[in-house]
């Protein structure tokens, strides 16, 4: 865990993390604890008599893992993890507001790249993201 996100990680929640598969992407989610109690929430709110709800409470839910940040600041993703996101070699970890997504450096790369090409097309991006200041 780079060290910029490591004290807020370790203030916010004791170092404890949920990692889970991601369902859109070929990446982890990794979640601090109290983020990832908000979505078990939700979760748990949506009618479980629908198959889409299940299947996505399997998924994320059946595949969570806690994990701690050692003092070093590294947590070590279980095998069937690392299998599911193809994390062989090298991997990125990437933030995304109140996560992270963890993945495959080559396949990162290869996906950035395809995502910086797709919003410089006409209708890349939905007005109400082209009004977005950043």
């Amino acid at each position: 865990m780079p060290s910029r996100y490591r004290d807020e990680l370790v203030s916010r929640c004791n170092g404890q993390l949920i990692v889970t598969i991601d369902a859109v992407d070929p990446c982890l989610t990794v979640y601090p604890l109290p983020e990832w109690e908000i979505i078990e929430a939700k979760l748990r709110e949506l009618p479980s008599l629908r198959e889409e709800t299940r299947r996505l409470q399997r998924l994320l839910i059946g595949n969570a893992v806690d994990l701690e940040l050692d003092g070093n600041g590294r947590f070590l993703v279980p095998p069937r993890l690392r299998e599911y996101a193809k994390l062989d070699k090298r991997a990125m970890l990437v933030g995304q507001l109140n996560k992270f997504q963890l993945w495959d450096e080559d396949k990162w790369n290869a996906v950035a790249e395809a995502d910086l090409a797709a919003i410089k097309e006409p209708g890349g991006l939905p007005d109400e993201l082209r009004d977005l200041i950043l």
